[in-house]
């Protein structure tokens, strides 16, 4: 499966947050959680956006969809 997030940032990020290592499964399983909550986060953005009348969406879309 081709991805959009770049698996050595993900891995960056993990070892940043306490991981030693990272085994290329788990990257992978950490790329596609992270692809996925990114597209339903950017979904529930863009509802926010298009009730505000607007196509782009903005920080506010975005901070409401965290919180929703």
């Amino acid at each position: 499966m081709a991805n959009d997030l770049p698996i050595a940032a993900v891995v960056r990020i993990a070892k940043k947050n306490g991981a030693e290592r990272v085994g290329s499964d788990a990257a992978q399983a950490i790329v596609d959680a992270s692809e996925d909550y990114i597209a339903k986060l950017t979904k529930e953005a863009s509802k926010y956006a298009l009730h505000a009348g607007r196509k782009t969406i903005k920080k506010e879309d975005v901070d409401m969809a965290v919180n929703a």
